[in-house]
Formats: structure tokens, sequence, C-alpha cells
């Protein structure tokens, strides 16, 4: 069976010059360890903000729980962005998908870190880096569920010198993703994709650029099984 390097060279003739250089370019900074938390957001522009800024600034994955409120990517805030971040959805009805949510992160290794103004806070400058983070934003007005916060390992916040109590969710998110990620990239921390999620990542990103790749991918089945 073909490796997805294979698989990925298959369908590299396929893709213009240019989109296969921004592959080659963007995917060496792409990283998962850290992630995004998105619970029940309700104002589509928000999320679609939050996913928006997790692109620009490398992170692959967002998780989206939607216990209450249903998402829908705002085309017109994303700007094509939705296309290359993989985002996990927990929608199951009638379950807890925080929950879900969380023991799928902690099986992975994350620490969940929610956003608190408590004092024992740590902030976006001050976090430790050292093993997997998943940041995790709640709703627009009453902030995080009772739930993520009791299986919180981490609460972070951002220093604020004004009269207003908090940021709107997406300067939120792209306040502590951008220092987070700059502090990052300057580490000895192995954030990196590994070789391997590399060639998984931009067939990926090949799939969703070459028209009809289902149909090349069982033709080139076909011949390799002839």
């Amino acid at each position: 069976m073909a490796t997805d390097a294979e698989r990925y060279a298959q369908l590299a003739p396929f893709i213009t010059d240019h989109k296969r250089a921004l592959f080659d370019r963007i995917a060496p900074g792409r990283t998962r360890h850290l992630t995004v938390v998105l619970e029940d957001i309700y104002q589509p522009h928000n999320a679609s903000a939050v996913v928006r800024t997790a692109d620009l600034v490398g992170v692959q994955d967002v998780h989206i729980i939607e216990n209450r409120n249903k998402y829908t990517v705002n085309p017109d805030v994303t700007l094509g962005s939705s296309k290359w971040i993989d985002m996990i959805r927990y929608r199951e009805p009638g379950a807890d998908n925080s929950a879900r949510c969380i023991a799928a992160l902690k099986q992975q290794g994350y620490l969940i870190v929610a956003t608190s103004p408590r004092a024992d806070s740590v902030t976006p400058e001050s976090i430790p880096l050292d093993k997997p983070l998943a940041f995790c934003f709640g709703t627009e007005l009453t902030g995080l569920g009772d739930g993520m916060m009791k299986h919180a390992d981490l609460f972070l916040r951002i220093p604020m010198h004004g009269f207003t109590e908090s940021f709107n969710i997406s300067v939120s998110a792209a306040i502590v993703l951008y220092t987070v990620m700059q502090r990052l990239r300057s580490s000895d921390v192995p954030w990196h994709l590994r070789p391997e999620e590399l060639d998984a990542l931009k067939l990926s990103w090949a799939r969703k650029t070459v028209h009809s790749a289902k149909h090349l991918e069982a033709r080139f089945n076909q011949e390799e099984g002839t």
C-alpha cells in the first residue's frame, strides 16, 4: 500500500507550482504542540476569526464543542483559512461534548488551559511550553463551562490595564496564540510535526486542491494492483 508521501507525489503533478511551493513552505511551520478549543461560541464571526488566527500562526487543529450552539464557518471572516485547518467537532446530541473533548485531548497528552482571571493564572509570557497545550475559550458572555474549568490543568489570563473586564474572544485567542507561538519558535521545544505527519498534512491539502482527487487515487490504486 502506498505511503502518504507516495500518494502526495502522485497528486503533485496536478497541483500548480505556486501551490506546491506554498505547501513546502507552510507545512514545516505547522504545529500540534498547541491546539485551540472553542466551547459553544454562538457568534460565527468570532469563532471564524479564531480559525483564521490559528492558520496564520501555524496551529493546525481547532477543536469545536457544540453542546448548545452550532458553529458555521463565516467565509467573509475565514477568507479560506478553514480549508487548511483541521477542525475537530464534538456535537453528539445529548452528550457532554465538553467532557468528550477533554478526554480526547488528555489522552493525546495535552494540558487543558482555561482562560480565567484567577490570581494563580499564568500569562502567555509565563506559561510553560514543555508539554502540549490546549487553549480553551468559552462563550462570549459567560466564558467556559463549569466542566471545562473543573478539569483544567492550568489557568491563563491576559494582563489588562483598562476599565473593561476582558478582551473579545477572537482578540484574546489572537494575543495568546501569537505570543505563545513566538516563544515556541524561539525555544528548544520539539514543536514541529513529525515527518510522517508532514506527509499526511500535505496529502490532505493536495486532496482539497486537486479536482477529482478521489477518482485519481482510485485509478492509481487500480494501476498498482495490476
